[in-house]
């Protein structure tokens, strides 16, 4: 059962996007069909996985799914259901079928529907990591791919401005948060001694005890306050607003901005419980829900005035969670569940009432009732759930909410929640009444872009009908609909069961009734006092605002950060390096000079010097000093660093490194092959531009660089120390099952950073594609002697020597490869010997017929080749994950077959594979994009 909690977030991660994003390219209106049931199909195949495992849940078990995957730093493949993760995950599913029913009608005809439904299964997969997550860092991981994809669907529309800019600020804020989040995390994790939530949640007193609590609470806090749009960091949902109404609702109601109270929640057992934590989030939740509640009753803007009320209701929950009650947390989950419901219909209102009529402003927008009556029915129902009238579910949690703020307030200014809160109550009830008089009723409609609304189709009006449905029978019969998951829910909350409550219609005559009340009246005669007096539709906002403010702060760092790029950066390259080196150079020096000259040597007895390590050291010194000399005349330069580079093959030969030694020949020839490339494209001499004091200033810092890494080095050797390396050769063989301890060590014990090398080599690769793509340079037309430049036809007994090279080194690559796991030798090796032997056959064939054989478009190919090498070696990772082992880890075995005898295989073959392809690919497409720059022209 537990291993479907993984599918939940895989189906929209992987089939999903896919699928979506595949048939939205079919033509229209096929495609937008297609892409619609492709997403609500995967969307709901992950809500009826949690139906089938909620009823566990509901028994009170905790599902857990744990995969090792780098467990030396804490992180690992872990997925937890409990009743909050449950509750989030139904709203995050059951709201996404609607939001996509809801899409698929409001899109228009040149909205692309595939990159719409590609990007929403996207954003429904990282809020199902977000709140299904056991491990701490991978819930990090997910919290930033919500950002990633927020930022997608705000910035749909990418021609318009607004939506650029919404994308930009939101992207900004809550990556930023999600930073500070980071860093609290992992200060945590150290903390509890552990980033997993199931044993995290057991040492709440060990962490709150912990002398870094208030900086872990901060950094987190940042991280939910940023996210959920707490002040003062709420400007940037009102202008992500800019994105399509779907997105907005999907937003509102159950998404997004919901995870940051997600974590608040989570994460309680671990921090709250403190007056520290209860000042903070109660405090900044309280004045939010004031804030924006006076501040959405003035929008003219549909979609502004709900992003305002959704910012109050953020911070209704985020005070409740604050509290140190537990029917506090009974309370904030029944109104998560209830805010979902009204809020996701009153933005798809708003949608259908922009589509019909082409505007939201609320000073064109009235007397609709007539010509949409239905519409306006619905919307009259969700909004009064808003404002919290009786027999709707928003009244319910507002009764819980005013009771928890009468038993927050105490001491002599306790009578200030309670006041604070029935304001914001009162502005709750005012933007509700706004909403439904200055749309439905209030006149005639003005200067309508759409002069003829109507109702929209039935499946358009459908997702709002169920959810306003939801909300009458929540409010008439909570206990029965609610009752047993917000009971879950509160008790993962409080990992313990809640007291004694009851989720009722009718508690008796009592303070939160009257505060109701006053509540209600308040707001209604508020409305009307500023409808008729203050000339509501005429006002205008403040100049000063947290977009404004946040604007100007980044112009005055964008403005800061040019004024000191000016100074440094000139457009000599000479000065960047000397820079670079300089600081390194100094950073570097500052510990030892500190330790003085009592770090100059060490007292471990040196090797002798034989005779040839001294020849070879003379040669190193005068091909260094004649490179330096040198160095204007660029093949002279290649020469020389090449003579550098055999003597250090050689070096690592003498000192017993075979692999080494191999692999750095097999990379001077490559990589000289590249060099000269290149620098045919360039002149033959290099023009003296350094006057005689940047010629010291280089001097200097060259011999301070070059003393330095000299002194480190002589440190090292002169000194005893502990080395790893008697791990490995102890354990190559009984773990890795290979003899060759280098192999080993860079397919299993580090087989993570070696596939991080070649994907940074991949990486290298395409981006030398991009750049040189389409690239090309004039041709001389003559050379330095007067002789016409042309291409000259490959040699005849190049071609012949290449053609028989060719399948000769092959068998050598395949001999080196699959000797590399006992013997010199391996993936890396191998495919430069194979990328050696290619690049012999371009050179004899000529680039256009080497590329003609290879059936054209080269690129393209090895660009294939790169991502076939890397999918290889990453599903040799996740072949592990598969077998319960961590990523990457390699098994062997030794069977006995009937011709060959004993063999030893292991998965670790594999891996290398994909080291070879990807080597052979990126080193080809390095190859194909130098020599296409100046390319012959086909016969």
């Amino acid at each position: 059962m537990p291993e479907l909690l993984a599918l939940v977030v895989l189906l929209p991660l992987l089939p999903g996007v896919v699928l979506a994003w595949t048939a939205g390219r079919l033509p229209a209106p096929r495609g937008k069909r297609a892409s619609a049931w492709a997403a609500g199909l995967v969307t709901l195949a992950s809500l009826m996985l949690l139906a089938a495992l909620a009823p566990a849940v509901f028994e009170g078990r905790t599902l857990l799914l744990h995969l090792d995957w780098v467990p030396d730093i804490g992180l690992n493949i872990g997925f937890r259901l409990d009743g909050l993760a449950l509750m989030f995950a139904l709203l995050i599913t059951g709201i996404g079928v609607l939001v996509i029913l809801y899409a698929a009608y409001y899109l228009g005809e040149k909205d692309p529907p595939g990159k719409l439904f590609a990007q929403l299964m996207l954003f429904m997969a990282g809020m199902l990591g977000v709140v299904l997550a056991d491990n701490l860092l991978m819930l990090v991981v997910f919290w930033e791919l919500t950002s990633v994809s927020s930022f997608l669907l705000v910035g749909y529309w990418g021609h318009r401005a607004d939506a650029r800019a919404g994308a930009r600020m939101a992207l900004a804020v809550t990556g930023g948060g999600g930073l500070a989040m980071l860093a609290g995390i992992i200060l945590l994790g150290q903390a509890g001694g552990s980033y997993e939530l199931h044993e995290l949640l057991q040492r709440g007193d060990v962490i709150r005890a912990h002398p870094h609590y208030p900086v872990i609470l901060a950094l987190v806090l940042l991280g939910c306050f940023t996210k959920s749009a707490q002040l003062p960091f709420h400007f940037w949902l009102p202008e992500a607003m800019a994105a399509p109404t779907p997105v907005s609702a999907y937003l509102h109601s159950a998404t997004m901005v919901k995870a940051g109270v997600f974590l608040l929640a989570r994460l309680y057992p671990v921090l709250g419980g403190t007056e520290l934590f209860q000042f903070w989030v109660s405090g900044a939740g309280l004045l939010t829900l004031a804030f924006a509640a006076y501040v959405a009753v003035f929008k003219h803007d549909l979609k502004g005035l709900l992003a305002y009320s959704t910012i109050s209701h953020l911070g209704l929950i985020v005070f409740l969670v604050g509290l140190n009650s537990p029917l506090a947390k009974v309370a904030a989950v029944f109104h998560i569940l209830n805010h979902a419901t009204f809020k996701a219909s009153l933005f798809m209102t708003a949608g259908i009432i922009d589509h019909e009529t082409g505007t939201r402003d609320m000073r064109k927008l009235a007397g609709l009732m007539r010509f949409m009556p239905w519409t306006a029915t619905l919307a009259m129902v969700a909004a009064a759930a808003m404002a919290g009238v009786p027999l709707l579910n928003g009244f319910l949690s507002k009764e819980m909410f005013f009771d928890e703020a009468l038993r927050a307030g105490g001491g002599a200014w306790g009578w200030i929640v309670p006041v604070v809160a029935t304001f914001a109550g009162a502005c709750s009830v005012a933007y509700s009444v706004r909403f439904i008089h200055d749309v439905f009723f209030n006149g005639e409609p003005k200067d309508l872009p759409n002069p003829h609304p109507h109702e929209p189709p039935l499946f358009m009006k459908l997702p709002v009908a169920l959810l306003v449905v939801v909300c009458v029978l929540v409010g008439v019969m909570p206990a029965a609909t609610l009752g047993p998951l917000v009971e879950v829910a509160a008790t993962a909350v409080l990992h313990a069961h809640p007291p004694a409550h009851e989720l009722a219609l009718w508690h008796g005559f009592n303070v939160p009734l009257a505060m109701s009340m006053t509540a209600t009246a308040a707001g209604v005669a508020m409305y009307a006092a500023l409808q008729r007096n203050f000339r509501l539709h005429l006002h205008h906002p403040r100049r000063v605002t947290g977009r404004l403010l946040f604007t100007h702060a980044t112009e005055g760092l964008l403005g800061a950060s040019r004024k000191l790029t000016s100074l440094t950066e000139n457009g000599s390259l000479q000065r960047y390096a000397a820079l670079l080196v300089g600081a390194g150079v100094v950073a570097a020096a500052w510990p030892f000079l500190r330790e003085g000259a009592s770090a100059a040597t060490g007292t471990r007895t040196l090797l002798p010097a034989t005779p040839l390590a001294i020849v070879l050291w003379l040669l190193v010194l005068a091909a260094g000093g004649g490179l330096v000399l040198g160095h204007r005349h660029r093949l002279r330069a290649v020469v020389l660093a090449g003579v550098i580079g055999l003597v250090t093959a050689l070096a690592f030969e003498a000192l017993s490194a075979p692999d080494l030694a191999l692999t750095q020949l097999s990379v001077e020839v490559v990589s000289t092959a590249l060099l000269l490339m290149g620098l045919a494209l360039l002149p033959p001499t290099t023009p003296r531009e350094s006057g005689s004091l940047r010629r010291g200033r280089d001097a200097v810092l060259a011999a301070a660089g070059g003393g330095g890494v000299a002194w480190l080095a002589w440190l090292a050797l002169t000194r005893d120390h502990e080395s790893l390396s008697w791990y490995f050769l102890a354990n190559a063989v009984p773990q890795g099952g290979g003899a060759n301890v280098v192999n080993v060590i860079l397919v299993d014990f580090r087989g993570y950073d070696t596939f991080g090398e070649i994907t940074v080599l991949g990486i290298a690769a395409v981006g030398v594609l991009a750049m040189l793509d389409g690239f090309r340079v004039r041709r001389p037309l003559a050379d330095a002697g007067g002789l016409p430049w042309s291409f000259a036809r490959p040699s005849l007994l190049l071609r012949l020597a290449a053609a028989f090279i060719l399948p000769l080194a092959l068998a050598v690559s395949a001999y080196i490869f699959w000797r590399g796991h006992n013997l010199p030798g391996g993936g890396f090796i191998a495919g430069l010997i194979t990328a050696a032997a290619l690049l012999l056959q371009w050179m004899a064939l000529g680039q256009a017929e080497a590329e003609a054989r290879l059936g054209g478009d080269a690129p393209r190919r090895f660009s294939l080749w790169i991502a076939t090498g890397l999918a290889i070696a990453g599903l040799t990772g996740v072949g592990a994950i598969v077998a319960g082992q961590p990523f990457l880890t390699s098994a062997y075995a030794h069977p006995v077959l009937p011709v060959l005898g004993e063999m030893g295989l292991a998965t670790a073959a594999l891996f290398d594979l994909g080291v070879y392809v990807t080597v052979v690919g990126a080193t080809m497409l390095l190859f194909s994009m130098l020599g296409s720059v100046s390319k012959e022209a086909p016969r």
